[in-house]
């Protein structure tokens, strides 16, 4: 079930999808479902998709995107924008839904998405 701005996903940017999901399947068990040569979502022990890997060309060590999720995706963008976030990627569609992307005063990149 997804709650209104809680923190619903962890996006990984990989170098290589196929690396990545062998090293995370044999460390944690983890499952996948391909959505494409490009990503890849994580699915945990209950079967729910708890993130994913992207392949990025350039990956920058210090931890995963972090998305949240909102029940009204013009409301929340909205609401980054006056408190003073930086939209970095406008609304876009993906197979789940909508997202956009936008750092945080201390340049800390996140994800918002909604089902439509």
């Amino acid at each position: 079930m997804n709650r209104h701005h809680s923190i619903d996903y962890l996006e990984f940017p990989v170098r290589d999808i196929a690396t990545s999901k062998r090293f995370y399947s044999a460390a944690f068990g983890w499952e996948f479902t391909d959505y494409g040569p490009a990503y890849s979502g994580i699915a945990g022990g209950d079967g729910r998709e708890m993130g994913g890997l992207t392949q990025a060309e350039h990956v920058t060590p210090g931890g995963p995107l972090v998305l949240l999720y909102s029940t009204d995706l013009a409301a929340t963008l909205a609401a980054v924008e006056r408190a003073g976030g930086r939209v970095v990627a406008a609304p876009y569609e993906f197979p789940g839904g909508r997202r956009f992307e936008l750092t945080d005063p201390d340049g800390h990149r996140l994800g918002v998405w909604s089902e439509r």
